[in-house]
């Protein structure tokens, strides 16, 4: 299903490439603007901006490549096919519902961002130096494998709740696309009630700041456990389990819009 939605895709080239060029160009112009905004404030957090630079690199690159894999979960899409009844043809065919709705879109201008992430991360190390060692770039692969997970689920969740409201609802945006911008910037800046909530409810704190911190070998502030930054994977992990048993209770649950 991919590779159909791959050729698809490209059989309309220069459509694909004005998009990827579009999503590339948009995504480097506004880091572009807080890069020239923030040498006036010296600092977010004592962090410079080589070191937030680092943090909106992995979360760009993260999210393109969930955006990407997780195309048929996105909340907006799936809630239309519902709403068409689309959804119902899905459930008819002898194949796993969940590899169906995963396969059902595959994004290429998706690329776009991924890239954004990458030359952002480029940047980053021409500002910073990092001692790397086995254990720095698999703590980075655990961080974006946890983002992909974790943000996967939270597309999943989304989806499922069309089941009662057939249309998107908007609060789902406040954690995903609202929660990859949190979570670019350190999250000591923010007030303790929102630390609190992204710690023990939403576990975001984990994903991408303590990665950061250890592989920058930057001091943490808040105190958290010597093991904080191996927990991005197994975070994204068990979100992803949460989020599949809140999927099959939705589809067992579900009853067709009739359309």
């Amino acid at each position: 299903m991919v590779s159909i939605h791959f050729r698809s895709q490209m059989s309309y080239r220069a459509s694909f490439v004005f998009e990827f060029l579009g999503t590339l160009t948009v995504g480097i112009l506004e880091f572009a603007t807080f890069a020239l905004v923030l040498p006036r404030f010296e600092h977010i957090g004592g962090w410079g901006l080589g070191e937030v630079a680092f943090l909106a690199g992995v979360v760009n690159l993260s999210f393109g490549l969930m955006d990407m894999v997780f195309s048929g979960f996105d909340p907006g899409r799936f809630g239309r096919h519902v709403r068409l009844g689309q959804f119902d043809q899905l459930l008819l065919r002898p194949v796993n519902i969940t590899l169906q709705v995963l396969g059902s879109e595959f994004v290429l201008r998706r690329i776009g961002r991924i890239l954004v992430g990458i030359s952002i991360l480029a940047f980053s190390f021409t500002l910073i130096e990092v001692d790397w060692t086995p254990e720095k770039f698999l703590v980075l692969a655990f961080a974006i494998l946890g983002q992909i997970g974790f943000f996967g689920s939270l597309f999943m969740v989304g989806s499922t709740i069309t089941f009662w409201t057939v249309e998107s609802i908007e609060v789902m945006n406040v954690f995903t696309y609202g929660g990859s911008e949190m979570i670019s910037y350190p999250m000591h800046i923010y007030p303790n009630f929102l630390r609190r909530f992204f710690t023990f409810i939403l576990p975001a704190m984990f994903l991408n700041y303590y990665p950061a911190i250890y592989i920058l070998e930057l001091p943490d502030p808040l105190g958290m456990p010597g093991f904080a930054h191996w927990l991005s994977a197994p975070v994204g992990l068990l979100m992803l389990l949460v989020a599949r048993v809140v999927w099959h209770f939705g589809i067992r649950q579900y009853q067709s819009t009739g359309t």
